[in-house]
């Protein structure tokens, strides 16, 4: 479990967001997300196996399709997808710091094989609550 302190500093620290499941579409969670992490200045890398062109950004079909590094992977589907979503992860030349699980998200498979490579994992959080909470109260 990661408290408080610790997630500001991750969030405070994080330049680079990659959004699993990036959409668009406005009214959907992900696009208010998105557009949020946008504005607050963070580098937004969107992932979707289909659409491209999201938030007017270059969209990539799959994790490992993104050519930089990143800080945090931010996921948008299901929670029986993140542990493929996982391994993606681990298979990048450098992992990310932090994997994050949407509000009503979460996998343990995911979760233990990304604590045991070192990558801090969120589950049921919202990233952008917990940035307006941790992040701008200051």
């Amino acid at each position: 479990m990661l408290f408080d302190d610790t997630v500001g500093a991750l969030l405070r620290t994080a330049k680079t967001i990659a959004v699993v499941g990036a959409k668009d579409k406005p009214g959907q969670p992900v696009d208010s997300v998105g557009r949020y992490l946008i504005e607050a200045g963070y580098t937004v890398i969107p992932v979707h196996p289909v659409r491209r062109n999201v938030w007017g950004l270059v969209t990539y079909e799959t994790i490992g399709d993104i050519p930089v590094p990143v800080d945090i992977v931010n996921v948008f589907r299901a929670s029986q997808h993140c542990a493929g979503h996982a391994r993606e992860v681990l298979a990048l030349p450098v992992l990310p710091g932090t994997f994050w699980m949407q509000s009503g998200i979460r996998n343990p498979e995911a979760g233990a094989m990304l604590s045991v490579a070192g990558v801090r994992v969120v589950e049921d959080r919202c990233i952008m609550v917990d940035h307006q909470r941790l992040v701008l109260k200051r």
